[in-house]
């Protein structure tokens, strides 16, 4: 099976990220465990390239509630991005690419 060369460097970037990351995601999820009750992670639904997928991030508020207010570790996370370092995972699975544009939430696209 040949895979064409975009979805072959998506691989490679993310599994070079994910591996030089795991300290730092590590580190944060043990942080959101310490700062505040409940799941490590999120999943939202979102949609890329006409297909709905499931996208994994940190969880950065107190609930699984994504207009809440950030704990301390969730401004964190919020205000440099690093809530979406678990979405590698989903490049791996081919659910979405490195450089393709922003996934959306199916909501807007209705």
């Amino acid at each position: 099976m040949e895979y064409p060369a975009g979805r072959v460097a998506d691989w490679v970037v993310a599994g070079v990220l994910l591996i030089l990351a795991t300290p730092l995601i590590v580190g944060l999820a043990l942080a959101i465990k310490c700062d505040t009750k409940g799941p490590v992670f999120i999943r939202r639904k979102r949609v890329a390239a006409g297909r709905p997928y499931t996208a994994l991030k940190f969880r950065s508020t107190p609930r699984d509630n994504a207009f809440g207010h950030p704990t301390r570790v969730g401004r964190l996370l919020q205000n440099t991005q690093i809530e979406n370092l678990p979405q590698l995972v989903n490049v791996l699975r081919g659910e979405m690419s490195c450089i393709n544009p922003r996934p959306e939430r199916p909501f807007f696209l209705d």
